[in-house]
């Protein structure tokens, strides 16, 4: 059986993997909001995307029922808490021009200066954010 370090080498492996696939053989970035963008937009040539997707889903789902050495944790929150944290990481995924997937797998992979500002912006804002709820609210 795998020790858990290891699920966190073969999974960074295999998602670095997939987008190098994706790239090199369909020229496409394998940036997530970009993926369930096209999707919607339902255009018979990008039905690809949706195997991506299903691929990820699927990864998860085997992952928590299957490989997992532990359940995985889960949180209280308020459904509108979710709905809030939902509607602001679609505001930044917006504003930043791609998620952290598309930045920080792909962009940083092709040595992109842009990825890596945002990167580190997306970096430098969770900190605070971390920082502000915990230490100066007092959630979680």
């Amino acid at each position: 059986m795998l020790t858990e370090w290891w699920y966190g080498l073969l999974g960074g492996s295999l998602i670095g993997l997939s987008a190098t696939l994706l790239l090199a053989l369909n020229g496409r970035i394998a940036g997530i909001s970009g993926m369930i963008n096209g999707a919607i937009t339902l255009a018979a040539a990008e039905t690809w995307r949706w195997f991506f997707l299903l691929g990820l889903g699927a990864g998860g789902l085997i992952y928590e029922y299957g490989l997992a050495p532990q359940p995985t944790p889960t949180y209280d929150m308020a459904p509108l808490t979710l709905i809030m944290a939902g509607l602001l990481v679609g505001f930044g995924t917006r504003l930043g021009n791609g998620c952290t997937s598309g930045h920080g797998v792909c962009g940083l992979g092709r040595l992109s200066v842009r990825s890596l500002v945002a990167v580190l912006t997306f970096m430098a804002t969770g900190m605070v954010t971390v920082w502000i709820t915990r230490h100066l609210l007092g959630w979680v």
